[in-house]
């Protein structure tokens, strides 16, 4: 299947036009000049002044007068005649062609796009919510004008895709053998979404500068059961802290009392006092102390 940037392209050049001031000056002095002429005729009737000077006069204004047209920063115009694409004038200010000439004017902003929050399965097959962000601007006027049906509904449609793709491609999170997943990769998987996002739009002569994702989350019919599972693996990892935080005390509290001779244990007294630690430093609650006024052996 043909990919979007397999289509024959057209590329941007520059279009032949004119400075508006040049002409401005020009359009002033014909009105002048008819204004003079039309005086002229009515003072002294034309054997003074041939009608076709005036007429020829008119002419000329109006030919001048329907060829302006202004472009702003970072705006530019394609120039058409009869459908024939000529160039792209960039020049921001009042320019000038002939009337015949179309000027079709698009914007070379930076432009941001939020994309809709699709319902996806991620590569390890769960439904999730995603959303991105993505920044983005016209660098070929040709191309985003004539080569795709109206560019700005081509980059949404383009940006939906690549974000299904991105999906599949990552975990939401639990990725095994230390994959990248797409909550704690952010980085990564931007930069992956941007590079498919370029080459699927490369086509309508637009770049992309970001691209990121601003919105994940489970879908709702799991959303639940993955908070108890995201809570009970928290709660594991919270515990097997404690225990080896608690393992060593232990071990550091024997080393002390064997190495200042405090007081000798054998391996029964030893056992009974390293279960009492971990009980202590392991439980949730605070320990309740009982005083033993007898022996372990009695």
């Amino acid at each position: 299947m043909a990919t979007p940037t397999s289509i024959s392209s057209t590329r941007e050049r520059v279009a032949s036009t004119t400075s508006g001031g040049f002409i401005l000056l020009l359009l002033l002095a014909l009105l002048a000049g008819v204004i003079w002429s039309v005086a002229h005729l009515i003072q002294y009737g034309e054997d003074a002044l041939p009608p076709a000077v005036l007429i020829a006069q008119l002419v000329g204004f109006f030919f001048l007068a329907g060829g302006f047209y202004s472009l702003q920063q970072n705006e530019a115009a394609a120039i058409l005649l009869f459908g024939n694409y000529k160039g792209t004038d960039r020049r921001a200010g009042l320019r000038w062609v002939p009337f015949w000439y179309t000027r079709k004017k698009i914007s070379l902003r930076v432009r941001n796009l939020t994309s809709a929050t699709l319902k996806v399965n991620d590569r390890r097959g769960n439904p999730i919510e995603i959303a991105a962000v993505v920044v983005w601007r016209v660098i070929d006027t040709a191309k985003a004008l004539f080569d795709v049906d109206q560019y700005e509904s081509f980059v949404n449609i383009q940006v939906e895709t690549a974000l299904r793709e991105i999906a599949s491609h990552f975990a939401y999170d639990h990725a095994e053998h230390e994959e990248p997943t797409l909550r704690a990769d952010a980085d990564q998987v931007a930069a992956l979404l941007r590079e498919k996002l370029q080459e699927r739009i490369a086509v309508a002569g637009v770049v992309i500068d970001e691209a990121k994702l601003s919105h994940l989350a489970y879908a709702p019919e799991i959303a639940s059961a993955m908070l108890r599972r995201q809570q009970a693996e928290a709660v594991l990892a919270a515990r097997r802290y404690i225990v080896q935080g608690a393992v060593e005390m232990v071990q550091h509290a024997l080393e002390q009392l064997s190495e200042r001779d405090i007081v000798k244990l054998d391996d029964e007294r030893r056992a009974t006092m390293v279960s009492n630690l971990l009980v202590v430093l392991c439980g949730d609650r605070d320990a309740q102390p009982v005083v033993n006024a007898g022996s372990l052996y009695q």
